[in-house]
């Protein structure tokens, strides 16, 4: 290869690095992959998908098992400066819920973070979960509504339910019954993505 030859080649690549826009995949477990592999899990499958119809945008997957909605606000600065991201997709509150944390901070810490992410305008879109009944009536619907508050109030696309195409479904779930198995995954993404494509404008 000539020396012209070689450095129009690595232009076209740098071109495409510089050209896709990140989405920015910010969550716990569910989004994480957690006890399938992660090409699996539903961000992963997101990604092949961008690649067919949106190839502009290209996916970043910062979720981390276990991480609740403080943990998240603190590392999201970081993350935010390393990818640049167009659009932040925020899933977490789940470990909130279920370790009975105040709602008040859940919604605290979910609105801090839509404002970070919009401060480098960037598009939001906040995903919420529900919780097992078994955590009171009066808890579980505080929780819920917080993410219906704060997306109205911030002005953010919402996903209520990430789960909720399998919600009822038992064998949707590894045998801990809070994740969803490998199979169930194309059928959250399919969900997700109702919501997502909206977001993904034209460069």
């Amino acid at each position: 290869m000539s020396r012209f030859a070689f450095l129009f080649a690595l232009l076209l690549q740098s071109t495409a690095v510089f050209a896709a826009q990140t989405v920015l995949i910010f969550g716990d477990s569910l989004s994480a992959g957690f006890g399938i592999a992660v090409e699996q899990s539903w961000p992963a499958l997101l990604a092949q998908r961008l690649a067919a119809e949106k190839p502009s945008y290209a996916v970043a997957n910062a979720s981390i098992s276990g991480e609740t909605t403080s943990g998240g606000l603190a590392r999201l600065p970081a993350a935010l400066e390393r990818f640049r991201p167009a659009v932040v997709v925020i899933a977490l509150g789940a470990n909130d819920g279920l370790r009975g944390l105040p709602v008040k901070a859940l919604g605290d810490n979910l609105t801090a973070m839509i404002r970070a992410a919009q401060a480098r305008h960037a598009r939001v879109l906040l995903v919420g979960i529900k919780l097992p009944p078994n955590y009171g009536a009066d808890y579980t619907a505080r929780f819920e509504e917080t993410y219906r508050r704060v997306a109205k109030r911030e002005k953010t696309a919402l996903l209520p339910f990430l789960l909720e195409p399998i919600a009822l479904d038992g064998n949707a779930y590894q045998p801990d019954g809070l994740h969803p198995t490998a199979a169930a995954q194309p059928q959250i993404l399919d969900h997700a993505w109702k919501a997502l494509k909206p977001l993904l404008k034209s460069p």
